[in-house]
């Protein structure tokens, strides 16, 4: 039997800590390319070489992070050990990522990145492991978990306007100027430090279900396998893939699409960025809306097909204004994934819980997250078939046709990408949240014999 009654952890304490984990890791997402192609000078094809190993490394360490999470029992919880040991780590990985010596160059460049590029997505896949672990125990029932899910997307929101849009103006206005890197190391000191702070705020304040504790250790193999079998994984698992890949090569490449695209200073990213991330939350408040009334399935398909159709504008935008209005189009669409993706996979692994009886939601999650660090694999090829395609190698080498070589990278990639997921998820079938339905033996049964799960 497993645990149904909710700890008393507030929705709002837990849902913070998205703002913690999203301020760094979308600093470096937006501004890697940027930092270390456009302005250092590194090759495009090295850069990407770099992203295929970060995600070959990230697909091994993923689940070993989750299962250790899974196994841990001391008197503090499972997940909350590893969330005060992450949180610094990545603090620091962040600070040293954008902290380049003036005389590395060369290989010693492209080590400094590789080094500090993985150790950022170690401690990043060991807090969102165990983080995103937390959400189906601590709110069983899906209306408490999409109320708790929304309000941490909002944060995530809010994380994504000073990390995303106020970056570029801090970075070159503030702290530093277009053609230096003083600016990014100042800005990385600042959220990394803000980051840590959050993060140990909001796990001191979770309570973790204590019947979790009490059950037993899911061995690793016997885990892999079970969950290499399930075909939701691979189903569920590759529409995110295609969703975060898409919005992961607008998260890298949009400073450098105002830059050449829109023949505008970085600094203006701020005012495309900033609008559309805040439009995105009043769009994020619908959406969770819809998700009550409607369903999380229901909800994730038709935002998939809106996030596709929104790049469209976005590809024909010439000016400051008309990409702004552009970016509301696909603002619309990635709010309604974030009110409901992680719910849709949320439902995989209650499924799990159900039949199995074992709680190993840090591993599942872990595995799921494979799929999200294979746009580590696609923003790189993008980056490399820049140079093929339009010449585009780097900074120092652009080419001729830099402007549509970044309207394709941000608008044409993910485009097609969404479309493939919004194509995708039309076939698959998405299980009930067994919670609400009951997670005795009776709802075991039902699953394990085979019974048709019900379509949302």
């Amino acid at each position: 039997m497993t645990s149904t009654a909710a700890p008393a952890t507030r929705p709002a304490r837990y849902a913070v800590g998205m703002f913690g984990t999203s301020i760094p890791i979308s600093m470096i997402k937006g501004s890697l390319i940027l930092f270390y192609v456009d302005m250092l000078g590194l090759d495009g094809r090295l850069y990407g070489i770099v992203m295929v190993a970060y995600a070959i490394i990230d697909a091994v360490d993923n689940p070993v992070l989750g299962y250790l999470s899974d196994r841990t029992r001391t008197r503090w919880g499972r997940r909350r050990p590893w969330l005060l040991v992450g949180a610094p780590v990545l603090a620091l990985g962040t600070i040293a990522l954008f902290a380049v010596p003036d005389s590395l160059e060369g290989p010693g460049l492209v080590v400094w990145f590789a080094t500090f590029a993985i150790l950022c997505e170690a401690a990043d896949s060991l807090i969102n492991a165990n983080y995103g672990a937390l959400l189906p125990e601590l709110f069983p029932r899906e209306r408490e978990r999409a109320t708790a899910n929304a309000l941490r997307q909002g944060f995530q929101l809010l994380a994504l306007v000073v990390s995303l849009a106020l970056t570029p103006w801090l970075t070159t206005e503030v702290f530093g100027t277009e053609e230096t890197t003083t600016g990014f190391t100042v800005t990385a000191v600042l959220y990394g430090a803000l980051a840590c702070a959050v993060i140990v705020y909001m796990t001191l304040g979770v309570r973790e279900d204590p019947g979790a504790l009490r059950g037993p250790r899911p061995p690793l193999l016997a885990t892999v396998r079970v969950i290499l079998a399930n075909p939701r994984f691979w189903q569920i698992g590759t529409v995110s893939a295609c969703y975060l890949s898409a919005m992961g090569l607008v998260l890298t490449g949009v400073q450098l699409y105002v830059r050449y695209s829109l023949g505008l200073p970085v600094a203006y990213a701020l005012y495309l960025q900033g609008v559309v991330i805040l439009a995105t939350v009043g769009f994020l408040a619908v959406w969770a809306r819809v998700v009550r009334v409607k369903g999380a399935p229901f909800t994730w398909r038709l935002a998939l097909v809106l996030l596709a159709l929104g790049f469209v504008p976005l590809y024909l935008a010439q000016d400051l204004l008309t990409a702004i209005l552009a970016g509301l189009c696909v603002g619309v669409g990635y709010a309604g994934m974030l009110a409901s993706n992680d719910l849709v996979i949320a439902r995989v692994l209650d499924e799990d819980t159900v039949v199995h009886g074992a709680h190993r939601e840090g591993v599942f999650l872990a595995a799921f997250g494979f799929f999200g660090r294979l746009s580590g694999i696609v923003s790189g090829a993008a980056l490399a078939s820049l140079g093929a395609l339009f010449g585009y190698y780097s900074g120092d080498d652009p080419g001729n046709q830099a402007d549509a070589a970044w309207r394709t990278y941000v608008c044409v990639y993910p485009m097609a990408l969404a479309a493939l997921g919004a194509a995708l998820s039309l076939l698959i079938r998405v299980p009930d949240n067994r919670r609400d339905l009951g997670s005795g033996p009776a709802a075991g049964a039902a699953l394990s014999s085979g019974g048709p799960p019900v379509r949302g």
